[in-house]
């Protein structure tokens, strides 16, 4: 049996590559998670002008209730690396956070990308979830190294610790 009409899916959300007009909106859903670096209004207006490509908002109607911004590494362009995502908090939707990192790994595997980076802290243990999830779905290997130490980053409070998934399979 299937839940009720009012219950929200996945598959009511659409994926889309985001615009400047975007940036508001993942702003303010930024500032609203604690867990999240903070970047300005302008930040996101000038990586949805230049990072498009590789990032992506996902839509429940008209409002964003997830973003990732990630960029090809220009000395790996095999490489997909995800600085920041989100969802929002409360979004009803199972499954919105996993959803929205495949839909961008696929985008970037169908372009060559065969390696996905991100550095998390230690303690975001939500989203070392996610990226082990990530991990056994494209049947990738997984490498740790520090990144960077939180000392050499001044507004830094923990290590940065660089997650590399890859060579990335794909899952379909």
């Amino acid at each position: 049996m299937t839940g009720s009409p009012s219950e929200k899916t996945t598959a009511d959300v659409r994926y889309r590559t985001p615009v400047p007009e975007d940036a508001v909106a993942v702003w303010r859903m930024v500032l609203d998670e604690p867990m999240l670096d903070d970047n300005s209004s302008y930040h996101y207006r000038l990586w949805f002008r230049d990072f498009a490509e590789t990032s992506m908002v996902a839509t429940l109607g008209d409002d964003i209730v997830g973003f990732l911004t990630g960029y090809r590494r220009p000395d790996a362009p095999d490489t997909f690396f995800i600085w920041q995502a989100a969802v929002r908090p409360g979004n009803g939707i199972s499954g919105l956070g996993i959803d929205l990192l495949v839909h961008a790994i696929d985008l970037q595997l169908a372009t060559g990308a065969k390696y996905v980076e991100t550095s998390v802290s230690r303690q975001n243990k939500a989203i070392l979830m996610l990226l082990h999830m990530v991990a056994t779905r494209y049947d990738a290997d997984t490498h740790t190294e520090l990144l960077f130490h939180a000392q050499d980053l001044p507004d830094g409070d923990h290590d940065e610790i660089l997650h590399r998934l890859g060579p990335l399979s794909s899952h379909t």
